[in-house]
């Protein structure tokens, strides 16, 4: 065999096992959405009888949706907006800002991409409430009886979902492609099933049924189009799991396994509605075979166990990315695989969700109340992709007016449909997941607003450095042997740590590090860009060393690799310097009071600069200096 074969039997089989890890991680939400899509559009709220030109209907506008949204906007056109591989609504958002020169408009993207990643937190709140929910229902198709457990149960399962998070995915991840692929193929089947009984149902595929829908139910049809969103819920993971499996492999997932699984259950659903339409109340069990309703129940809820997983994971991602770009305060960040870097766990971050989502459980106590705070926030998170990806086309492919113009009325039309659709959610809960995202992005804006009036106060209060290094060298202190690393936001000012300690002990180091951290508007950092070395005078140097936003800011490793200063950098003879800050709220212009009191809360409590640096305690000292703001 050619090297050439060998060459493309690697691939393949490379190709082949990314496909196998999307099917688990990838497509988990959308995939359990058949647990509660369908039948909400028979909801009584909506007012839409189950008759036969309605099944038809919804079923058409659930296929069209998933083509216009999922296949055509997301898989072939979003996923081509990849920031250096990576996506996600932070790395479009940064993408987007690398487009655009004027300040004002970079900061109105930072303002859409915020938001967006803000109504993101809220849907991961709802989706493994929702999810487990409607899986943990199977039992009161099994028996009604039981219906009272079905709130206990789900709070015990999400209880587990959450404390596993420490010990990391690797664990259970061999199972999620496995049990994730069960599920689809079940789906298809159970599908299948259904069609045989009544084949009228493919009619649906036609979209003059989604048309007449419409014509048929009026106001009531739009509002109930809220169903149809569940079905695509969880489309904004093709692109925010890119960066782990590549666009290929995602694509082909979706067109091949995904798609035709998801539409032959929805089919299957609307064929048992239509020759028995007291089965609407819950079409997806009804589909099973009674004696298979015990292991549905099982694998369903082990589905929803793997959906909520991956949410959670993006979570993390997510948070983590706000970390490195400057918009949340330093978490404590922990890495539960050696092998994959992406593979993390957040602390704080699983605290809160795992609150705020059995809190949404106790309180909605039923997944179908729970669907009226689910799409509003789904839906708001796609329409931020769709205007961030604009601004891409048109700032960063180079598209021209009539091409952006064209794409843009598509999919904000799309989008506009599907908000119209779920505004009367407001009221019945989606209130909820909105409420989450307006508070997360207070959080957010204050964060980076309080930062920057932090710099601007120790840049008034500051020493120019190259006055400075003039001054010591015509009036030289006392010098230590060893190496201080100095760490600043401000490269041309004196470091305040660098003034205390000269104050205090009245000695300085041999040599001394001006170090600045600059986190960039990419995932990675390029090798040859990562560190530059700038010899100052008098033993001085000035550092800069450059992370992409999806990594992780080891500084004692990097300073490892320095090799333009003349010397090694032996960490038993270096120590770091550092100004920790306190914050003072006053009644100084910026922000308002309660925004500077909740500044100072969160810097407070931020993870200290040791661990988030990865420097090790025995060569740090902190210098405290009060800020007020």
């Amino acid at each position: 065999m050619s090297s050439s074969s060998h060459e493309n039997s690697a691939s393949n089989k490379r190709l082949l096992a990314l496909c196998f890890g999307v099917i688990g991680v990838v497509y988990g939400d959308i995939g359990t959405s058949p647990l509660y899509a369908f039948r909400e559009a028979f909801n009584e709220q909506h007012g839409v009888v189950v008759a036969r030109e309605n099944v038809l209907g919804v079923l058409s506008l659930i296929f069209w949706s998933l083509i216009t949204v999922v296949s055509i906007k997301y898989a072939t056109f979003i996923l081509r907006a990849d920031n250096k591989g990576q996506g996600g609504v932070m790395a479009l958002m940064a993408l987007a800002q690398r487009g655009v020169r004027r300040l004002r408009a970079k900061w109105i993207i930072m303002v859409i991409g915020l938001f967006g990643a803000s109504l993101f937190f809220g849907d991961a709140v709802v989706t493994p409430a929702i999810s487990v929910l409607s899986a943990v229902e199977g039992i009161e198709v099994l028996a009604p009886s039981l219906e009272r457990y079905v709130v206990p149960v789900t709070v015990l399962i999400l209880l587990a979902i959450f404390s596993i998070q420490k010990h990391g995915t690797s664990r259970v991840g061999p199972l999620f492609a496995p049990v994730t692929l069960v599920w689809f193929i079940t789906l298809g089947t159970l599908g299948i099933m259904g069609i045989t009984h009544e084949p009228a149902v493919l009619e649906a595929l036609v979209p003059h049924h989604a048309v007449m829908f419409f014509v048929h139910n009026g106001k009531m049809g739009i509002f109930a189009m809220g169903a149809v969103v569940l079905s695509i819920t969880g489309a904004e993971a093709l692109y925010s799991d890119m960066g782990h499996f590549g666009k290929k492999p995602i694509r082909l997932v979706w067109f091949f396994v995904v798609l035709p699984c998801l539409m032959l259950n929805y089919l299957g659903q609307g064929a048992l509605v239509l020759s028995d339409a007291s089965t609407a109340e819950n079409p997806f069990y009804r589909l099973v075979p009674e004696g298979l309703l015990i292991p549905m129940i099982v694998l369903a809820t082990m589905a929803t166990i793997v959906a909520s997983q991956a949410v959670i994971s993006g979570t993390f991602s997510m948070a983590r990315q706000a970390v490195q770009l400057g918009y949340l305060p330093r978490m404590k960040i922990l890495h539960t695989s050696n092998q994959e870097e992406g593979q993390i766990y957040l602390p704080t971050i699983n605290r809160i969700l795992l609150v705020l989502t059995i809190a949404v459980v106790i309180g909605f106590r039923s997944s179908e109340n729970l669907v009226s705070a689910y799409g509003l926030a789904v839906v708001g998170t796609m329409l931020i992709n769709t205007l961030l990806v604009v601004i891409v086309a048109r700032r960063i492919w180079r598209w021209n007016y009539g091409r952006v113009v064209a794409v843009a009325i598509v999919f904000l039309g799309v989008d506009s449909l599907l908000m119209t659709s779920v505004i009367d959610k407001f009221i019945y809960g989606g209130w909820f997941p909105l409420a989450l995202g307006v508070i997360v992005f207070t959080l957010m804006m204050t964060w980076r607003k309080g930062r920057e009036l932090v710099m601007r106060e120790i840049k008034r209060a500051g020493l120019a450095l190259e006055p400075f290094i003039a001054s010591i060298s015509a009036h030289p202190p006392v010098r230590v042997t060893g190496t201080a690393v100095f760490l600043t936001a401000n490269p041309d000012g004196v470091p305040n740590a660098l003034l205390h300690n000269l104050k205090h002990n009245k000695v300085l180091h041999e040599r001394n590090i001006i170090l600045t951290v600059e986190v960039l508007d990419e995932p990675f950092a390029e090798a040859k860009d990562r560190i530059s070395v700038a010899p100052l005078a008098d033993g001085f140097y000035s550092i800069s060393i450059r992370y992409g936003f999806a990594e992780d800011t080891n500084l004692p490793a990097a300073l490892a690799t320095v090799s333009d200063c003349g010397f090694p950098f032996d960490m038993m003879d270096t120590t770091f310097f550092i100004s920790r800050e306190s914050i003072i709220a006053g009644d100084r212009p910026g922000m308002v009071i309660w925004r500077d009191r909740l500044f100072e809360f969160l810097a407070r409590n931020a993870t200290s600069a040791t661990a988030f640096f990865e420097i090790p305690g025995n060569r740090l000292i902190e210098l405290g200096t009060q800020v007020e703001i």
